[in-house]
């Protein structure tokens, strides 16, 4: 599919496709970001778009999938900080404080990666997804994945010991 035929047929389902995955997420942000990923991930298979007989159902699958995958990594990431807080030899409410502390500190760090980074760390360890899957998403080489998740998590690591040794 050519760019401008891409224009004419998938942009036009953007505002449906928000709409939609507004339906399973709370945060609009997250919504809007789903709706970036299935354009893109659209983008990426444009020449294959052919092959299927409705693009704007196949828009919707991938805007369903995508959007349970976000709710159960949320989960997950809950589940885990929830552990940090409420495991049942739980250490002193100063030291579950400083778990608190470094938890925001990690998080902060990863705001501030390069996009990339910051997207293919979280894929990776909160969205829960394998190196394939995040190359079939990203459209990257494998090699580039492995070499952008090394680099975020060289660059969390420096700049955490860094915070903590002070």
């Amino acid at each position: 599919m050519e760019q401008v035929q891409f224009k004419k047929t998938v942009l036009p389902l953007q505002k449906q496709l928000l709409r939609y995955s507004r339906s399973f997420l709370e945060i609009p942000e997250d919504a809007e970001d789903i709706v970036q990923e299935v354009m893109m991930k659209l983008w990426c298979m444009r020449n294959e778009l052919d092959r299927y007989d409705s693009i704007p159902a196949l828009a919707v699958q991938i805007t369903k999938h995508l959007c349970l995958n976000r709710i159960k990594a949320l989960q997950r990431k809950t589940e885990s900080l929830e552990h940090f807080t409420f495991v049942s030899d739980a250490p002193a409410p100063d030291a579950r404080l400083e778990q608190k502390d470094d938890v925001s500190h990690v998080m902060r760090i990863i705001d501030q990666l390069p996009e990339i980074q910051q997207n293919i760390l979280r894929m990776k360890h909160i969205d829960g997804f394998e190196i394939e899957e995040i190359v079939g998403i990203t459209g990257s080489k494998p090699e580039a994945v492995r070499m952008n998740l090394s680099r975020a998590r060289k660059k969390v690591r420096d700049v955490f010991l860094k915070i903590q040794n002070g």
